[in-house]
């Protein structure tokens, strides 16, 4: 198996925009959708994007009259990439992350960031925005990934490191548990953006497919990747039925600890919603299990001890399980569903690398996948 190479690489360049065209025209978007007389400035604040491979993240503060007094307030603006900045997935419906954002927090109580105004049109900056309050709180690093140690939450106690795992099953246990999920979130079904299927997760593996699809397409990418065709083949061949997959539920997608904020180890923002969906609970249990295990598998690669006992699959949905009080089945078939989804992503990411010149064409497509061996191992264990 091929080592893991330094995850320092995952450190990317999101976009070629300037910045200063980005001031200005936030400046002239307010001023005519502020009420007259608000005279709004933006100050773009610079820092390290320490998490997060897909979206651009803006930080910025918007000072604006308001009832006769100057106020400053600080904000995250969500930009969907633009198409020459080799963007990770096919499509950027920012208004269904925007809607999916706003009624699971009203739904659910889980905590999510107050949504603002959202320009859906992508006049203002090539592609289309929306604002979010910015909170405060600390997110687990990706870069270094947190199991490598040396951050507030490998340092942490472990009775403290047991709160933040509770805390953020709870949030999933809270987020499916919203009733009448299709109903109410029927715009992130696959089939609204073509992908059929006689059941939501066939659905969800149609889209799959189809983002690889995608991805291998790009004129950027490398060649075809045999293991996420091996694995895909046999995902298609094993596809749990209506039964064993069970009842379709708002699906945050992206669930791992890397897209929420903590304070006090407890979530006080959860983030990033591109990639929800309706489908199994299931898949958010496996992603938040495999999410950890690529980062352990990387500590590992590096002899570091990293935190082995940290979101454990079967951990993991015993205490779903307590706090939903509904069983879930095996999370095997999710994994592979996970270990797919990542590959897509490394590739397309490794394609913006290489479209930034930070980092040559690799011979083999599949050297830039971090998971590959944890991916390699949960394949060969079901002999696909």
């Amino acid at each position: 198996m091929t080592q893991a190479p330094p995850p320092a690489d995952m450190t990317l360049q999101r976009s070629s925009r300037d910045a200063a065209t980005v001031r200005a025209r936030l400046e002239e978007w307010l001023a005519g959708t502020l009420p007259p007389g608000s005279d709004p400035e933006v100050t773009l604040h610079q820092g390290i994007q320490t998490n997060g491979m897909s979206s651009e993240t803006v930080l910025l503060a918007i000072t604006a009259t308001e009832s006769g007094a100057r106020a400053t307030k600080e904000y995250v603006a969500r930009v969907a990439p633009a198409a020459e900045d080799v963007p990770v997935f096919p499509a950027y419906r920012l208004q269904d992350q925007y809607d999916a954002m706003r009624l699971a927090g009203e739904l659910s109580g889980i905590p999510v960031p107050p949504v603002g105004l959202i320009e859906p049109t992508g006049e203002v900056l090539g592609t289309p925005f929306f604002l979010m309050d910015r909170l405060d709180g600390a997110v687990p690093p990706d870069v270094m990934p947190y199991p490598f140690g040396d951050n507030w939450l490998y340092d942490a106690a472990p009775d403290q490191q047991a709160v933040l795992q509770r805390s953020t099953i709870e949030v999933l246990a809270n987020l499916h548990g919203i009733p009448d999920a299709a109903g109410r979130f029927g715009f992130l079904d696959p089939a609204v953006t073509g992908h059929d299927g006689p059941t939501p997760l066939a659905r969800n593996l149609a889209k799959t497919r189809a983002w690889y699809d995608y991805a291998v397409a790009a004129a950027e990418c490398s060649p075809r990747s045999p293991l996420i065709e091996r694995a895909l083949a046999w995902l298609e061949a094993n596809l749990p039925d209506e039964d064993t997959a069970g009842e379709a539920v708002l699906v945050w997608g992206d669930s791992r600890i890397g897209n929420v904020m903590y304070r006090d180890f407890e979530p006080v923002a959860v983030l990033d919603w591109e990639m929800a969906t309706l489908g199994p609970r299931e898949l958010d249990l496996a992603w938040l299990v495999f999410a950890h295990a690529v980062f352990q598998e990387i500590a590992t690669a590096f002899e570091l001890p990293g935190m082995p006992e940290f979101l454990r699959a079967d951990d993991v949905v015993a205490t779903y399980q307590e706090l939903s009080g509904v069983q879930v089945g095996d999370l095997t078939w999710y994994q592979i569903h996970a270990g797919v989804i990542w590959g897509i992503v490394f590739l397309r990411t490794s394609a913006r690398q290489i479209h930034f010149g930070e980092i040559e064409r690799p011979d083999d497509p599949e050297a830039v996948m971090h998971h590959r061996p944890l991916f390699e191992r949960l394949l060969d264990e079901v002999r696909a």
